[in-house]
């Protein structure tokens, strides 16, 4: 079995909170602006044609959520005045008021951006795959931000199954709290590798065949496209949690594997 190395190193990240009422907060990242190699390499064990080809893109600074989306706050900008659909308040298969919503469409999650936007007076909306895989990776190129294998100390997934000669580990059925592992990758970012998959803005595309090299989301003609989804689940293998995994779902899919965070736009003054 090959070594397991775990990295843990002390940063600070820039980020602000933003405030939704008096006692909930929604804690916003600063991920600065730089250029990557989006997808995985030829070599990466479980690699899938369509993490290819690898390309280079540059990110634009923007700000993700710390964690998915959670139930408290779902909840919240559920009650705000509607901007063009219905949202269930409380949707989620595993209660928790510190658990990440669940059970949520790709439009309702567009919906609760579109309600925090109105609210907040800044621009929310989800992540581009590109802008996630980046926020993910931060700065790695190995499978997951901590290294070439994963555990389910470090992560929530299905482990009864291994990932590059890493070691089986617990398989919980359900979620976790959102802080419930006390680890972030070097931007400060937490629970990007599995725990609920995260809808991101793009149509799906079978490959990076043409893709944009600018962060932007990759949008096709078709309203009904699949749509990407990043970071693996609770359920799901450790493979499918690696930094470069990517797998599409209808948007109107309602499942307990699916959350998602949100990403607000970088003022100019930055």
């Amino acid at each position: 079995m090959a070594e397991l190395v775990i990295r843990r190193e002390r940063k600070q990240a820039r980020y602000f909170v933003e405030k939704l009422g008096d006692t909930l907060g929604l804690d916003m990242i600063l991920i600065p602006g730089e250029t990557f190699m989006m997808g995985s390499p030829d070599d990466e064990p479980e690699r899938s044609g369509d993490e290819g080809p690898q390309h280079e893109v540059n990110v634009p600074t923007f700000f993700m959520g710390r964690y998915p989306v959670t139930q408290a706050q779902w909840q919240f900008v559920a009650a705000l005045p509607q901007a063009k659909q219905a949202l269930d308040p409380d949707p989620s298969s595993f209660k928790g008021d510190n658990r990440p919503v669940e059970r949520m469409s790709w439009y309702e999650a567009v919906e609760f951006c579109d309600r925090l936007s109105a609210y907040t007076g800044r621009e929310y909306r989800l992540p581009t795959e590109a802008e996630w895989e980046y926020a993910c990776r931060a700065g790695t190129t190995t499978p997951f931000y901590f290294g070439k294998t994963i555990t389910t100390e470090l992560a929530n997934y299905d482990g009864n199954y291994t990932y590059n000669d890493g070691p089986k580990g617990e398989y919980r059925e359900e979620t976790t709290p959102v802080d419930h592992f006390g680890i972030a990758n070097a931007f400060g970012l937490c629970d990007m590798h599995g725990n609920v998959d995260e809808w991101c803005l793009d149509h799906w595309h079978n490959s990076y065949e043409g893709a944009p090299i600018d962060g932007s989301a990759w949008i096709s003609e078709d309203e009904n496209a699949s749509r990407v989804l990043r970071g693996g689940s609770w359920g799901d293998y450790p493979g499918d949690c690696r930094s470069a995994y990517r797998f599409d779902g209808s948007p109107d899919d309602r499942f307990s594997l699916i959350g998602f965070r949100v990403v607000c736009v970088a003022p100019r003054t930055l």
